[in-house]
């Protein structure tokens, strides 16, 4: 969710409806068919979130190994991650749209949809070897168009001393994890933390829970989401999680962990060099608890992908990006770039080699296998279908409704959004 929320590249961000609706109108009249500046024809540009300057030099460093052995001098052109889509909208209308566009990946099917962007296999870019999730991650309707060099998703992470002095091994079922948040709970310590705020952070974090379920989000109200529902009301009425947690976003969620205040978290490799730099809190990471003992988790699967919009002016544009795009995912580069920004690597042999390097890391290497799109289903209605689960467990946990009544009325939100 991701160049985001509050926020890292890599990880889940809103979505504004307005905007969405207005992506596929104004794409589809544009054709996303604007290309750079063509009096330099040796220049490959992207269009990303990387403003933060480290990122943005780590990521020059990257663009620049796999460049210059091309001949090809690339320019990054970074805006915040919320302002993306807008400005690929504006870059469209003036013909200046850039070679590689960098979106978050739940971004990609109201671009993909108006046929302005260019399937990766037809410019030669190497598909092969990539995890399924991070191949979803890219996709629209079957066919790549984007590339993710690495992706995130959501683990358990925990205070290793509270959990020895209590006694407790990391839970692995939601059984367990009620009864270990309980027993960790006291003083002004909650057992466990999650975000549960009605946007984009709140739903990212529900989405573990809801799916390890069997909750659907193209079918809410199918019966299988309201035990993800009533898990999340049990910890919170039980008092073993904070009632603020409809307002506390990842960030919040991170910050309660290292003031000592939840012996448990819901979160994401974003918060690791936050995690680190701290020495208050001994932490480590494990997967997400499901239902029942054996069950795969099944997170979310965040990160941004690269795309090349069509260019039919200048195909050679459309392929030196591609070139760039396939020397940036290489193993080696995939590896050092995950290690770099904290993310699981996408190719297979890349993201085995980041787990074994990084163990402390390795659960989120491990879930990231088993993650999903959260547009591989819904494709451009994802906006819609995010904001219907985030009224469900926001009146569910403020004691508006129960969990079967907020899916119904989520359901027919999703329906009449469509």
């Amino acid at each position: 969710m991701p160049s985001h929320p509050g926020r890292t590249r890599t990880r889940a961000r809103a979505h504004i409806p307005v905007l969405a609706a207005a992506l596929a109108a104004s794409t589809a009249a544009l054709g996303l068919t604007g290309c750079a500046a063509k009096p330099e024809p040796d220049t490959v540009t992207v269009l990303n979130s990387a403003t933060d300057t480290a990122e943005h030099n780590a990521n020059q460093r990257f663009l620049d190994r796999c460049g210059k052995p091309l001949g090809l001098r690339v320019e990054q052109i970074s805006v915040p991650a919320d302002q993306v889509a807008s400005k690929a909208l504006r870059m469209a209308s003036s013909d200046s749209l850039t070679d590689i566009l960098e979106l978050d990946g739940s971004e990609l099917p109201q671009f993909a949809q108006t046929e302005g962007l260019r399937p990766l296999k037809d410019i030669g870019v190497d598909t092969a070897g990539f995890s399924a999730s991070a191949t979803s991650l890219g996709s629209y309707d079957g066919t790549q168009y984007g590339i993710a060099r690495s992706v995130n998703s959501l683990a358990l992470i925990y205070n290793t001393d509270l959990l020895k002095k209590a006694g407790i091994e990391p839970p692995t079922t939601w059984a367990e994890l009620k009864a270990a948040a309980k027993k960790l709970t006291g003083g002004s310590t909650y057992g466990m933390a999650f975000s549960a705020s009605p946007n984009a952070d709140g739903v990212y974090q529900f989405l573990p829970f809801f799916w390890s379920g069997g909750g659907d989000e193209a079918a809410l109200d199918n019966g299988k989401g309201e035990a993800a529902l009533q898990l999340w009301k049990d910890l919170v009425a039980d008092g073993s999680a904070s009632k603020s947690v409809v307002n506390w976003n990842q960030q919040d969620v991170n910050d309660q962990f290292v003031a000592g205040r939840a012996a448990m978290m819901i979160n994401g490799p974003w918060q690791v060099p936050v995690l680190s730099a701290q020495k208050k809190v001994d932490w480590a990471v494990a997967s997400i608890p499901v239902p029942e003992a054996g069950k795969d988790a099944v997170p979310p699967i965040g990160g941004t992908v690269m795309a090349v919009p069509k260019n039919g002016e200048d195909p050679v544009r459309e392929r030196n990006a591609a070139k760039v795009l396939n020397c940036l995912n290489t193993e080696k580069n995939q590896l050092q770039w995950g290690e770099s920004v904290n993310n699981v690597p996408t190719r297979a042999a890349a993201a085995q080699a980041y787990g074994l390097q990084n163990p402390k890391l390795a659960a989120f290497a491990e879930l990231v296998t088993t993650a999903r799109s959260r547009t591989a289903k819904v494709g451009t209605g994802w906006p819609v279908v995010g904001d219907a689960l985030a009224g469900a467990f926001q009146s569910v946990l403020t004691g508006r409704t129960s969990p079967e009544q907020a899916l119904h009325r989520a359901q027919q939100q999703a329906s009449a959004g469509k």
